[in-house]
């Protein structure tokens, strides 16, 4: 027995929910809801059985929460949504010399492609001037360093 609402098969409910995820997908490039249109899509196939109505919704939850949470994270990493690369991210790594000390409690700065940054240690630790360190990450204004192994400079 197929389900329908009215003369409008549970199928072309399906169809139309699939242009509709689909859609939204196009003018958000969220990577959210072409997961949706996924579930629907298979639920137009399975909506020619004999399932109740109630358990297709139950299995389109299913879909759509399987397609999100499994493949949504591998998509993102693959296509690179949700971040825009800035200038800054080419800084991590790079190489920066310590100009005023960096304190355990207090930012320093340090000296990174021309330009003077305020700077803290990665772990906490006192960096004394002109020591050479390394870029881990920037948060904000502030470059987070640690020094090099190599460093010949004042602790």
């Amino acid at each position: 027995m197929l389900f329908d609402f009215g003369f409008v098969p549970v199928r072309w409910i399906w169809a139309v929910l699939v242009i509709i995820f689909a859609l939204v997908e196009v003018f958000t490039f969220g990577l959210t809801t072409v997961w949706f249109a996924l579930a629907a899509l298979v639920m137009v196939f399975l909506s020619f059985l004999n399932i109740s109505f109630p358990a297709q919704i139950l299995i389109f939850l299913v879909l759509s929460a399987g397609f999100l949470i499994i493949t949504r994270p591998l998509a993102v990493k693959k296509f690179k949504t949700g971040r825009e690369k800035t200038n800054v991210d080419s800084l991590i790594g790079k190489h920066a010399l310590v100009i005023k000390k960096i304190g355990e409690f207090e930012k320093g700065e340090v000296k990174l492609a021309g330009q003077i940054w305020a700077a803290r240690s990665e772990d906490g630790a006192e960096i004394g001037e002109e020591v050479k360190c390394e870029v881990v990450r920037i948060e904000g204004v502030t470059a987070i360093v640690r020094p090099l192994a190599w460093n010949s400079g004042a602790p």
